[in-house]
């Protein structure tokens, strides 16, 4: 009985006594290998980008337009809904809108479950957008075109062409 003790006891010294990885080294709920943070010049990396973009500051217009008033607003509002004539044309094309949206949402998710199809979508979208950027927004001539273009958009939609 002496020497199963003996026999007992020795393993238990073993176990104990044998090389273990220092617990630090492991993070609890992941088999990978503790890294130590950063070292603080990252910090100063950020700061230094910060300073780069200083420059970069939105600034006011030359307005005085101050800060909008929402009692303001809500009464330029009001007085808008009251000068339209017909109003049910305004929840017609709201609720059209709405079902548009619900629509081309199920549209979207029904492409998207088709297994090769999205991935053709997005490189479609990939080209267009770089058709749009070489097109439109490389060279300052085209950049002036588009500006026009938008415009005369906006005057057609506000109808003061």
């Amino acid at each position: 009985m002496a020497t199963a003790y003996t026999a007992g006891a020795s393993s238990m010294v073993a176990a104990i006594s044998r090389p273990r990885l220092p617990l630090t080294s492991f993070h609890p709920r992941s088999s990978l290998p503790y890294l130590p943070p950063r070292p603080s010049s990252l910090s100063l990396k950020l700061f230094s980008d910060s300073n780069r973009f200083s420059s970069l500051q939105i600034k006011a217009s030359s307005d005085e337009s101050g800060p909008v008033d929402a009692g303001e607003l809500f009464s330029d509002l009001m007085e808008r809904w009251d000068a339209l004539e017909n109003k049910s044309t305004v929840f017609i094309y709201g609720g059209g809108a709405i079902v548009a949206v619900w629509l081309s949402s199920i549209i979207v998710s029904a492409i998207n479950s088709v297994p090769l199809l999205p991935k053709i979508m997005e490189l479609v979208g990939l080209g267009y957008t770089g058709w749009f950027v070489y097109r439109y927004l490389l060279f300052k001539s085209s950049r002036k075109e588009l500006a026009t273009d938008i415009e005369a958009l906006k005057k057609k939609i506000s109808g003061s062409e």
